[in-house]
């Protein structure tokens, strides 16, 4: 049988902790926070392989496609994490930004043994949200060689699709088969194997940097704020006031008035207090920019 996690980074013992049975509290956490310095830089040296990642995820965007995530245990379950994320802080439908889990829903809180070495489960999820050539698949796996999402990005490339792999492991299995291939090392694991530690936090950075920039990219934002946010309570009803404010200067009882004359969009309100106009000429421009704020209110 094949050895298939030998010489796998994430499954290296790390000497700092060899004797973690005998540390002290205070020991422990020390240790976990130390090591856990490391993910950010190691992050920083992939940037030009996420760089192409975003890319490609603008492309699909503007070309009406959607980014699928995919993986298994913890890998699914921070795709899912920011996949749900994107329609109340970006204002997008739930589709745009979809995460697969092997296993479906209950793996989210219940481990589905066996699910993540099913290659036909991959292709069965991706049948299910219909998945077209316009849309791009991203799969994550920390060793880089889980056959659900080997499964599922060979499925999407046959498709026509666009692939991003994300894994903790040079030269994984799924980074060869991906067009674009983000492989960072964070180091062995101070818990051997629990690739929940570093290398989960090193996929939900990136993971961060992927879907942030890419909005970004698609005109989700202006300045540094979030102007396309649903709002779906009150904290995000003061948070659409404080956005108004911010970026025109107005009162907070003229912002108030803007989001309701533009149906809670706050993009909308925006520009109608900026260019001192109705919604519909305020849609028309944003229409016109592609919905850039900084183009509409040239």
């Amino acid at each position: 049988m094949e050895k298939i996690l030998e010489g796998k980074m994430t499954e290296t013992r790390n000497v700092k902790s060899m004797r973690m049975d005998s540390m002290d509290v205070k020991e422990i956490l020390m240790l976990i926070n130390e090591e856990d310095k490391r993910v950010p830089e190691s992050v920083q040296e992939v940037i030009p392989e996420i760089e192409k990642a975003v890319e490609l995820v603008i492309g699909a965007f503007n070309n009406g496609g959607r980014l699928i995530y995919m993986g298994a245990g913890t890998s699914g379950r921070l795709g899912v994490l920011d996949a749900v994320e994107c329609p109340p802080t970006f204002g997008v439908d739930k589709t745009k930004v979809m995460g697969l889990i092997a296993g479906g829903e209950k793996a989210f809180i219940e481990a589905q043994e066996g699910a993540e070495d099913s290659k036909e489960l991959a292709v069965e999820e991706l049948d299910g949200i219909e998945l077209k050539s316009n849309d791009i698949v991203c799969g994550i796996a920390a060793s880089g060689r889980t056959p659900y999402v080997i499964g599922g990005i060979e499925y999407a490339k046959k498709m026509g699709c666009k692939t991003i792999a994300i894994s903790c492991n040079k030269g994984s299995k799924i980074g060869e088969i991906a067009d674009v291939a983000i492989e960072v090392e964070v180091g062995p694991e101070v818990l051997t194997g629990s690739t929940r530690m570093k290398a989960g936090t090193a996929q939900k950075l990136i993971l961060n940097m992927i879907s942030t920039t890419s909005m970004t990219g698609i005109g989700k934002v202006y300045e540094n704020l979030m102007v396309d946010l649903k709002i779906t309570n009150i904290k995000l009803q003061e948070r659409a006031k404080n956005n108004v404010m911010q970026i025109t200067g107005c009162s907070y009882e003229v912002a108030q008035e803007a989001l309701e004359k533009a149906g809670n969009q706050v993009k909308v309100a925006i520009v109608m207090v900026l260019l001192q106009c109705n919604k519909e000429k305020a849609l028309e421009r944003l229409n016109e920019s592609s919905g850039f704020i900084r183009e509409a209110i040239k």
